[in-house]
């Protein structure tokens, strides 16, 4: 089976109401951990790449691995740019082979995003590629991506109608109280989604997918596990799967995950290095690093995601 779209997926996930994950990866090991839990619950899956990890490991690279993983998997999984920056980093996906890209235009003015994101659509749905943009902003900080607390907004839902049908996109994520990066709430501070404003923009695009980013949700079981193979987790983490778990069986058909895979493979080194520090054989460390990431993301895909079965 060849790479996919998204845009089957996120018809039948639109209609099942579940959740499709989308993965950040950088290297073989996160790849392997995320679509081996994939097969095992039959799952499909979207492996994204942020122009931080094109700018670590080249797009030559990431693309080939994703390819051996749709080989050995038979999975229907799409490549996704995640966070791109400009025209010409989308094009560069686009022309590389990957079957989605998101164009990033939310810092700038509403009528410029509308204009670059329109642009990246032309030439992406000219070679069959599908378009994720973006509309208000996450606070917090991932790769190149960093909003203080102060320029976040919320997505405003009389804007979204007019956006997508300026600009044409496939798919539109939307700032509803999610965070990029890990640690995202203040000591007595209570994580709240605005399912308000979820509700209003899926009424107004009436089966059009939307796309959450910034939706860490590490569970107490995870934490106590990421605790003993030697991280230090805080008790209070991310968003409350439950909300997450309602956010995807209304209009939310993509939840991106990435902060959750780097705490997990983090620990996992650490665990096997604090006990073994003359090991120099990395698929040593490697390994423990791939179980854990499998371990989190079956997880996701059966309580967060609930898109087992759904390949």
């Amino acid at each position: 089976m060849p790479l996919v779209t998204t845009k089957e997926m996120f018809q039948k996930a639109y209609e099942g109401g579940y959740a499709v994950g989308a993965f950040n990866v950088n290297n073989m090991e996160i790849i392997q951990g995320i679509t081996r839990a994939a097969k095992k619950h039959n799952a499909p899956v979207i492996l994204q790449v942020s122009a931080g990890a094109i700018k670590y490991a080249g797009p030559e690279y990431l693309k080939a691995m994703v390819n051996a993983a749709v080989e050995e998997t038979g999975l229907p999984i799409a490549l996704h740019l995640d966070h791109g920056p400009d025209f010409e980093t989308c094009k560069e996906c686009i022309d590389m082979g990957f079957t989605s890209v998101m164009i990033d235009g939310s810092h700038l003015p509403y009528e410029e995003n509308i204009e670059l994101t329109k642009k990246v659509v032309d030439y992406a749905h000219a070679h069959g590629v599908v378009v994720e943009g973006e509309l208000g902003q996450l606070a917090g900080v991932e790769d190149d991506v960093n909003v203080s607390e102060e320029d976040a907004s919320y997505t405003k839902p009389e804007q979204v109608y007019d956006f997508v049908t300026k600009t044409g996109v496939d798919s539109l994520a939307i700032a509803i109280g999610t965070s990029h990066g890990a640690y995202k709430f203040k000591p007595g501070q209570k994580p709240q989604l605005r399912f308000d404003i979820l509700a209003e923009i899926q009424e107004i695009l009436p089966g059009f997918p939307i796309v959450l980013h910034g939706a860490s949700s590490v569970n107490q079981d995870h934490i106590k596990m990421i605790n003993e193979y030697g991280g230090e987790m805080p008790d209070a983490i991310g968003i409350p799967e439950d909300m997450l778990r309602q956010a995807s069986s209304m209009a939310v058909c993509k939840i991106n995950v990435d902060s959750d895979i780097r705490i997990a493979m983090t620990a996992a080194l650490r665990k096997h290095l604090s006990g073994n520090a003359k090991d120099f054989d990395p698929r040593k460390y490697l390994t423990p690093a791939r179980v854990l990431i499998e371990e989190v993301v079956s997880h996701k895909i059966e309580t967060v995601l609930g898109c087992a079965d759904r390949a």
